[in-house]
């Protein structure tokens, strides 16, 4: 049997052989394609950080307690001493780590019996694992200028890049890099760290109850014992006052329903979190793993963007899809420095889908945001709150053959004289995904100036293998200058960058 591939050989129609030419009426537009700078990302198994380890039920736990315990001082050092001899070197703050752990589980030891120090260690060792956060794949990257631009020569500027790291169990997070652009930009990654610190993370201090309440009715869980748990709290309430509430409630009206209404209210209370790192922690050591219960299965897609409100504060937004392996949920991440975050959920009956885009400043006095609801269209969105979003209009649809099954956006727009620069991506034959652009105008970003017929930049052979074949995708770009640098993930299993001059851009927009 013949086991070569097929090769399509495509026949032209006699009446096309036949035909005379006939001149163009109008000239197209000239085709453009992004230059492939080389620089290449790849996941680097290395980076391991701590997770804890949960082997199983109370009874087990109950029982490795109980071997543990059963040591002899002397063993129990030497085993500890073994650890850390075999993972001292991959990783800082173990010890407290350790502890951390062993405060944990202490409530199962059969006993009161003080412990040594070594002993507690060895405890948190045998509930603690190491998670290799980019295993899989580091993709997806968004870019936006370091908040801190010292210490540079005259020709060059720092950026921040976030990444989409996946590891074990498909469970993604947010990692960055830094680097600089040169006068020739000229991409320059900085050297990145061997260590992975996950940041300390709080509860949101105070929740607004009017809040609370709308979200729960837009989730559809808004019910009789909702308005009771959130009834007797004052209008600002913090969590251990909601959770006092809850169990109030499922103790005096006892039902399913009570059950489930206090899980959804605190875990929607809990997807409202507060992280911090220490400023020694470096920026590549720094990493957003999922916290709240609505992200369990991974945070995904970061579009990063430094915003200016109207007083001239810069904030850096960024929008991003939580998973909790059934439901999506949009999320709203903003820092001013990348050591603090404030994450808190996005709200609105349009609140739905991937891929929001937070332009980077309002427009005619209101936010405004790219989206995409239906899974094919671009569509966009104005508010007067950043965190609700109850209205859309459709702003794009597919039309050329590499986008007919699908459009979306790769990051947040990109003011220009000319115009709202909004690079795109489109899924064409074969699921193939494709870069691409259009214009929007600057004063009423709901018209379209123009857009690419042919894609900037589509998969080539050296990129199109990996976890996903046949994708490049980006979640954000920057203008340096006039030229437009695009980081992109190849395959969702590595990422690159690509530039393209803003003139040659704009003038290929038909």
């Amino acid at each position: 049997m013949n086991r070569e591939p097929r090769r399509y050989q495509p026949t032209m129609p006699s009446s096309l052989l036949e035909a005379e030419a006939t001149p163009e009426v109008a000239i197209d537009p000239p085709i453009v394609r992004a230059k492939r700078t080389g620089v290449v990302l790849c996941p680097d198994i290395k980076r391991v950080l701590f997770r804890p380890f949960v082997p199983g039920d109370d009874t087990r736990v109950m029982k490795i307690l109980a071997r543990v315990m059963a040591l002899s001082e002397v063993d129990a050092q030497a085993q500890l001493e073994q650890v850390f001899a075999e993972f001292g070197n991959r990783h800082v703050e173990m010890e407290q780590f350790f502890i951390k752990r062993y405060h944990d589980v202490r409530r199962h030891l059969l006993t009161d019996t003080p412990l040594s120090e070594e002993r507690k260690l060895l405890i948190g060792a045998y509930f603690t694992n190491e998670y290799s956060l980019e295993a899989s794949a580091l993709f997806n990257p968004s870019m936006v200028w370091h908040p801190d631009q010292s210490g540079l020569d005259e020709d060059q500027r720092r950026f921040v890049l976030s990444l989409r790291a996946t590891g074990e169990g498909h469970i993604s997070s947010i990692t960055f890099r830094s680097g600089r652009i040169d006068a020739q930009n000229q991409i320059h990654i900085d050297p990145v760290s061997r260590f992975v610190t996950p940041p300390d993370a709080y509860p949101s201090k105070t929740y607004e109850k009017s809040l609370i309440d709308l979200k729960m009715s837009e989730l559809k869980m808004r019910n009789e014992a909702v308005g009771r748990m959130l009834g007797e709290l004052p209008d600002l309430f913090t969590l251990p006052e909601l959770e006092k509430r809850v169990r109030q409630v499922q103790r005096q009206w006892p039902s399913p329903g009570a059950d489930a209404a206090g899980q959804a209210l605190l875990e929607l209370a809990r997807s409202n979190y507060d992280l911090s790192y220490e400023p020694d922690n470096s920026l590549s050591e720094r990493i957003i793993f999922p916290f709240a219960p609505n992200e369990t299965n991974g945070i995904e897609d970061a579009r990063f963007v430094q915003f200016v409100d109207d007083d001239g504060t810069r904030t850096y937004y960024a929008t991003y899809t939580a998973y909790n392996g059934k439901v999506i949920f949009p999320q709203l991440l903003e820092t001013q420095d990348f050591l603090h975050f404030h994450i808190s959920t996005l709200n609105g009956t349009e609140v739905q889908n991937k891929g929001m885009a937070l332009f980077p400043r309002k427009i005619n006095g209101r936010y405004a945001m790219i989206s995409r609801q239906d899974n094919e269209n671009i569509f966009i969105m104005f508010s007067d709150n950043l965190h609700f979003w109850n209205s859309k209009q459709i702003l794009l649809k597919p039309a050329y053959p590499w986008e007919m099954i699908q459009l979306g956006n790769c990051g947040s727009p990109i003011e220009t004289e000319a115009g709202w620069l909004v690079l795109s991506h489109g899924v064409g034959p074969m699921r193939k995904y494709s870069i691409g652009a259009f214009l929007l105008d600057l004063d009423d970003p709901t018209k379209v100036l123009g857009r690419l017929k042919e894609p900037l930049l589509s998969p080539d052979e050296n990129e199109r293998e990996g976890y996903v074949p046949n994708v490049v995708y980006s979640c954000g770009g920057l203008l340096n200058g006039r030229e437009l640098i695009i980081p992109y993930a190849m395959s969702d299993y590595s990422s690159s960058f690509a530039t393209i001059g803003l003139d040659q851009l704009l003038a290929a927009m038909g």
